[in-house]
């Protein structure tokens, strides 16, 4: 089956044709030390269209345990690897209670310098953005899974950062929309786009017009959020179901866990026969790593893999 997916470089057919556009369309890196194969012009893929994140708040106090000492602590941003078992997920906590986590200059700044540094950081594997502020929800440009947990309120701006992750879990007690249009303006931060891209054209404009705000039921029912809780006494329902969601990543490549990223984020982008040839370079980036190396090894040996990221 691997071999009908991944075209061998100089076997892709009817492809040829996507070639020449392949590295216009691809305006992003694949990632650290990651290039297109030869065939496909030799050149580094430009900027990837990396999916952004940011969680909710919760409403009620965040738990602490499994958290390590946090790495970086600013009066508006946390940033927290957890330890043992969930070593390699790392969670952004939004901490500005007095602006109700809208982004101010500072915390925009700061939110970039996280990013930047867990870009460049192999160990991390699945990033988790939430809210410490109770009942608010407003995250992160990164090459790695990320989630956001809302557990709160995400009104406008709030939904337009959810919407930038990957994957979204709500409770059933959150609050969604974008509002804009109430105050005579339009989304501004995305949702025009990236809203239609997750729910279809027709109900995007239904639910923009109208600025209707949908509960975590209804959002799961248009498919706004791939998962619902009920919410629990410590306001955190959506938060552990990011937090289960992420230790089922963990065993996984690193490296494979990216370049799929990559590859679905570029491939929704353009039409199939060009998808197809950014699949393939993608997939070439994986045959020579070490990781490859492991997992073949590990299934063979009948053992858990020792993913390195390289």
């Amino acid at each position: 089956m691997a071999a009908a997916v991944a075209l061998a470089p100089g076997a892709l057919g009817p492809l040829q044709a996507g070639r020449a556009r392949l590295v216009a369309v691809c305006s992003a890196r694949l990632g650290p030390g990651l290039r297109l194969p030869g065939s496909l012009a030799g050149r580094q893929v430009g900027r990837a269209i990396w999916a952004q994140g940011w969680a909710p708040a919760a409403t009620g106090p965040a738990p602490k345990r499994g958290y390590s000492s946090e790495a970086k602590t600013e009066d508006e941003l946390r940033v927290r690897h957890l330890e043992e078992e969930n070593r390699g997920i790392v969670v952004l906590g939004i901490n500005r209670a007095y602006g109700k986590n809208s982004l101010s200059k500072n915390l925009i700044k700061m939110l970039s310098k996280a990013v930047d540094a867990l870009k460049s950081d192999k160990k991390v594997r699945t990033v988790i953005i939430r809210s410490e502020v109770p009942g608010i929800f407003c995250a992160a440009n990164l090459p790695v899974p990320t989630i956001a947990a809302i557990d709160g309120l995400a009104l406008g701006g709030g939904l337009e950062l959810a919407l930038a992750c990957d994957i979204r879990v709500a409770a059933s007690s959150a609050k969604m929309g974008l509002v804009e249009t109430k105050l005579a303006i339009i989304p501004g931060g995305g949702g025009t786009q990236r809203l239609p891209r997750a729910i279809g054209m027709s109900l995007a404009k239904e639910l923009i017009f109208s600025a209707r705000v949908l509960d975590g039921q209804e959002a799961k029912g248009v498919g706004l959020v791939s998962h619902v809780l009920e919410q629990n006494q410590e306001g955190d329902a959506a938060y552990r179901k990011a937090l289960d969601l992420a230790r089922e990543f963990l065993p996984q490549g690193p490296v494979a866990m990216r370049v799929a990223k990559l590859a679905i984020n570029q491939g929704m982008e353009v039409d199939l026969v060009t998808g197809l040839a950014i699949e393939e370079a993608c997939y070439a980036q994986i045959i020579p790593t070490k990781d490859r190396l492991e997992g073949l090894l590990a299934f063979k040996e009948k053992r858990p893999p020792r993913y390195k990221g390289e």
